[in-house]
């Protein structure tokens, strides 16, 4: 039987704490039912699901063009700030919006750094590559590196090669120096055997 989703996110939130951006994706096409898997992850922590569209265009209301898109990261840390951990974002197509001339990767990876973060990804991953938007539409992205656990709503999650990247980063941390000097040096001598 295949692992339910709600298990693959709450895998990845437990990997995603060894990693610089405890950033978890829940990638999906709109109707796909993120919305009731963030609610499902969101009452099993205790926390609440943020609707970022609704929290962050009222704080922007005030503001004019050019200090929106100069005060965003600090605002939609803010938000993250007021909410319990993990942080459950839902609804962040604003953030996608040109006018705010943003990268809302970067914005999520930001408030990721020092909190675990699931956020909702309307989008698709295919060929290793994260999509939002379809190709020619304004809010379009496309990301050829991650640096997120993706679960999709199709069943797939990245959380496997994170823990895969997890335990040779620690292998290599508890290495003796000595063994990590003679790797280093087999490497560079490889590397200068392939240059000559």
């Amino acid at each position: 039987m295949a692992e339910p989703i709600h298990d693959k996110i709450k895998r990845s939130l437990q990997a995603a704490e060894g990693l610089y951006h405890r950033l978890v994706l829940l990638v999906g096409e709109t109707g796909s039912g993120k919305t009731g898997v963030l609610r499902d992850i969101a009452e099993e922590f205790g926390s609440s699901v943020v609707n970022v569209n609704l929290a962050l265009s009222g704080e922007l209301l005030e503001l004019t063009a050019k200090q929106r898109s100069l005060r965003i990261p600090e605002i939609l840390d803010q938000i993250a700030d007021k909410a319990q951990a993990p942080v459950v974002l839902d609804n962040i197509e604003i953030l996608f919006d040109k006018d705010l001339q943003q990268d809302p990767l970067r914005l999520l990876q930001g408030i990721s750094r020092n909190r675990a973060v699931v956020a909702s990804w309307n989008g698709i991953m295919i060929s290793g590559r994260l999509l939002y938007a379809e190709t020619g539409h304004p809010e379009y992205r496309s990301y050829d590196s991650v640096d997120a656990l993706i679960v999709g709503m199709d069943g797939t999650a990245t959380v496997e090669e994170a823990q895969i990247r997890r335990t040779a980063d620690l292998d290599a941390q508890s290495a003796p120096e000595g063994e990590q000097a003679m790797d280093g040096l087999a490497s560079k001598n490889n590397r200068e055997a392939g240059q000559a």
